[in-house]
């Protein structure tokens, strides 16, 4: 069997993405493993970065394409911020990013959600996937762990949420993500924005609901050996 890790692969944030809107703001979440074939080159890192004082974006994809992207984001909507005298709205970042990814369809390999909060339209969730596609959603989700979560959405988000009920549905998609994409896990970080700012949080993975047959966090595999012994296994 070869267990070949491919250390010299590019850096992929093969990663679950969500933002939700609610009834006031935006709640963006996502875990933080990013993999180099099959080792976790980060098992803490951040995939929420800031573009504006009221917009933030959620990376997946290549690692280096991701930054790029959101780097150069940044530079023009501070340049744009000066000129204008005030923030930029999420729909201009989002349409920024959507312009790169687009004119660099063949080059680039990143799904990117948008979400912030503007006085002219409140929170707004964009999602830019492959290709340069951009589509308004009420919630977007996006990075391997998403094919999980699809029908998940379907049923549980809803019209009009509270800030908390959107955080709760944002951290327990990823913790359910988490359970079943190998290529996700670490912990779960969400950023809510509205009227009033932005607040992080941070949920480490011991902390997270178990789903399925997920095992117990362990300090060290000795404690599983001095563990009661478990029944035989019937065959």
């Amino acid at each position: 069997m070869d267990l070949e890790m491919n250390l010299n692969a590019p850096h992929s944030m093969g990663t679950t993405i969500i933002g939700v809107t609610y009834n006031g703001g935006v709640v963006l979440g996502a875990d933080s493993r990013t993999s180099t074939g099959m080792y976790v080159a980060n098992r803490a890192s951040d995939k929420i970065t800031q573009l504006t004082d009221n917009v933030y974006v959620c990376r997946s994809g290549s690692a280096a394409d991701s930054q790029i992207v959101s780097d150069y984001v940044r530079y023009f909507l501070h340049q744009h911020t000066i000129q204008l005298g005030q923030s930029a709205t999420s729909k201009v970042a989002a349409n920024l990013i959507r312009l790169l990814s687009y004119n660099n369809k063949n080059m680039l390999e990143t799904g990117l959600i948008v979400g912030g909060w503007d006085k002219y339209e409140g929170g707004k969730i964009y999602a830019i996937p492959l290709g340069g596609t951009l589509i308004e959603q009420p919630f977007a989700i996006g990075g391997s762990g998403s094919s999980y979560l699809y029908g998940f959405f379907d049923q549980a988000w809803k019209e009009g949420m509270t800030k908390d009920e959107a955080e709760q549905l944002v951290v327990k998609a990823v913790s359910l993500a988490i359970a079943r994409d190998g290529a996700s896990g670490g912990v779960v970080r969400t950023v809510i924005i509205n009227s009033e700012g932005v607040t992080r949080n941070f949920y480490p993975g011991d902390k997270l609901q178990l789903w399925h047959e997920e095992l117990e966090p362990q300090n060290s595999l000795l404690d599983l050996l001095n563990s009661s012994s478990p029944e035989p296994m019937n065959i």
